[in-house]
């Protein structure tokens, strides 16, 4: 199995890459967000790999980080993600936008994505809820918040309220929660929470 290329760009296209690896070119399918950041063709390139063999073929997904490469793994997870629609998902969703909005059943972030319907971002959001604490997030994107906690809920609440999305909303309660601590007021938790969503 193939788990890393590294090698010049000889290509892109709008969904995949050719890596020239010593004069063999491997075709790795991508997330737009991966192939936005390729570089130039004859460019150096290293990318992750999660090899998929079929009956009737052997196709090569890529990535640039770890954290993109174990997300789509959790995709390919659920019934009805293939490939195909976890590389649509992860062009919408980074790693940890997705890991934010499985968190705060964000489906309205997830069906975003092409072949994404609202019953399979449901499925998604459902399935993989839970499952993203061995995903390396990026350093700064802060764990999901805890639900369990009534300020917590009603901040998050509060934010709904003002227009957020459940992701950002999520997100924005995560960082406050992080500054404050696990037993901060309600109050506290939305005027921390609208300072760090407007930076």
């Amino acid at each position: 199995m193939i788990a890393r290329l590294k090698g010049l760009l000889d290509s892109a296209a709008a969904d995949s890459c050719v890596i020239d690896v010593g004069g063999v070119g491997y075709l790795v399918s991508a997330s737009s967000r991966t192939l936005e950041r390729l570089g130039s063709v004859g460019g150096a390139v290293t990318l992750h790999i999660e090899t998929q063999v079929r009956e009737d073929a052997i196709q090569l997904f890529g990535f640039l980080s770890i954290g993109e490469r174990d997300a789509f793994r959790l995709l390919t997870t659920v019934q009805g993600v293939g490939g195909r629609v976890a590389l649509a998902i992860l062009s919408v969703l980074g790693p940890d936008d997705l890991a934010h909005a499985v968190a705060a059943a964000d489906t309205a972030s997830i069906a975003r994505a092409n072949g994404v319907g609202p019953k399979l971002a449901a499925r998604i959001a459902n399935e993989l809820k839970g499952k993203f604490g061995g995903i390396a997030l990026a350093a700064s994107a802060p764990l999901p918040v805890a639900g369990g906690n009534s300020a917590v809920a009603d901040a998050l609440t509060a934010l709904a309220g003002l227009g957020f999305r459940p992701m950002e909303a999520s997100r924005a309660v995560a960082e406050a929660q992080a500054e404050l601590g696990a037993d901060a007021a309600v109050g506290e938790l939305i005027r921390v929470a609208l300072r760090k969503s407007a930076r």
